[in-house]
Parts: structure tokens; sequence; C-alpha cells
């Protein structure tokens, strides 16, 4: 049994995807728009104008699956209490990782090494999301 995130961006997901796609070479398969639902929402879950908004989209990042979508639309996205673990090859792909999702985030631990991993750091993306970038083993 897989357990999988499923991460809500509150009318950013188009915006996200395409931010991993380039970022980490994340991949979107399946995509559903509001619009494409059977039947229509119930009057008052969304924003007027959140038709063309994602309802759910399945996005693969090498190995992993997460699932995504921009949820009811109406607030500003907030991830707490959890952070995704992105494994790196070596310390060359950690770094490209690494910058490239610092990119208009937040450095909460540079990279370096620590005693479980040649190469560690965290980093908070520009959406909220908090990834921890590492090479297994250790120092």
């Amino acid at each position: 049994m897989a357990i999988l995130p499923y991460l809500f961006f509150e009318g950013r997901c188009e915006e996200a995807l395409a931010f991993y796609a380039q970022a980490i070479g994340a991949k979107t398969g399946h995509m559903m728009r509001f619009r494409d639902a059977p039947d229509p929402p119930p009057p008052g879950m969304l924003p007027p104008g959140s038709e063309d908004r994602v309802m759910h989209a399945e996005v693969t990042i090498g190995e992993a699956k997460i699932m995504a979508s921009d949820g009811h639309c109406s607030q500003a996205a907030r991830f707490a209490g959890f952070g995704l673990s992105l494994p790196a090859r070596d310390a060359a792909e950690a770094g490209r990782h690494f910058a490239a999702l610092s990119d208009g985030g937040e450095v909460r631990m540079p990279l370096g090494p620590t005693f479980w991993s040649p190469c560690f750091g965290m980093v908070q993306d520009r959406f909220g999301i908090l990834w921890m970038i590492g090479v297994e083993g250790t120092a």
C-alpha cells in the first residue's frame, strides 16, 4: 500500500507544476480541471472564475508520485507540519535541486555535510513546501 501526498495550492497549482517541472524534472500526468467534472461543484464551493483551475493532477518526481490541486481557490495555501524528502544521487544533483527550489524560496538549512549525509539541506520553496534534499549515506 502506498501513501500519496496530496498538495492543495489554493489557486497556484498550475504555476507550481510548471515550476517543479523546470526545477526538478517533475512530470504532470493526468490533469483534470473543475470545468471537466461531470457535475458542477456545490454552490459557493469555488469562487467565480475557477472553472479553469486544477481540480486534480497526478505528478511524478523521479520514482515518486504526488497529487495536486488548486483546492477551493479561496485562501493562501498553508503547508505546515510536513516536508517532502527529495533524495539525490550525489552532491552535484543535490546542489542543482537545492538551487532550483531556492529560487523565490527561503533556505531553512544550507546544503552541506551532516552526520547522516554527505550533503543535506532544507529549503521552503516559493509555494511554501518544505523540501529536504539529501544524498544517502554518512558524511
